[in-house]
């Protein structure tokens, strides 16, 4: 009689070399240790992963190595102000170039985006030296942003606006 012991182990070392091959092609060549956080602001979310820059990587001396759904942060925000705020946390801490980082946002428009990879950038940089901290937690990067879209009322046409009354 064959029992079926065998299979599920031989099956699950399967599933275990898949997830090991999966985050090597995720992480680029080879594996590397990173930092992951997620980050939030309105109906954003960001999952971010912070690397230590190696010496093989770009180096920009006025920009960040953030990239933002496989683009550079720099052309998935148009706006100059956004680029501001995605690399005001390593702004903050004056690592411009000592970290690298990959994110995966969804959701929202782009100022909730940038507001969210700011927080979740904050948060894995915690994550790296607790002793950024206090520099972030001051600037206010720490904080998760509650403000969100209120919810519709019945009778109404949106969140307050009513529709328009007559006495008569």
């Amino acid at each position: 009689m064959v029992t079926k012991k065998p299979k599920t182990e031989e099956a699950e070392e399967v599933v275990q070399a898949e997830e090991e091959v999966v985050a090597e092609e995720k992480n680029g060549n080879g594996s590397e240790k990173y930092f992951k956080s997620i980050g939030r602001r309105k109906e954003s979310t960001a999952v971010v992963r912070l690397y230590t820059r190696k010496s093989t990587d770009p180096v920009h001396e006025d920009r960040a190595l953030i990239t933002v759904n496989d683009k550079d942060y720099t052309e998935y925000f148009t706006n100059k102000n956004l680029h501001a705020v995605v690399e005001s946390p390593l702004k903050k801490l004056k690592s411009m170039n000592r970290f690298k980082a990959t994110v995966k946002v969804s959701g929202g428009g782009s100022s909730g985006q940038a507001d969210a990879i700011r927080h979740g950038l904050s948060r894995s940089l915690e994550l790296f030296d607790s002793n950024f901290r206090k520099k972030l937690k001051k600037a206010g990067f720490l904080t998760r942003d509650p403000r969100a879209k209120e919810r519709r009322k019945p009778g109404l046409k949106k969140a307050r606006k009513a529709p328009r009354w007559a006495k008569r």
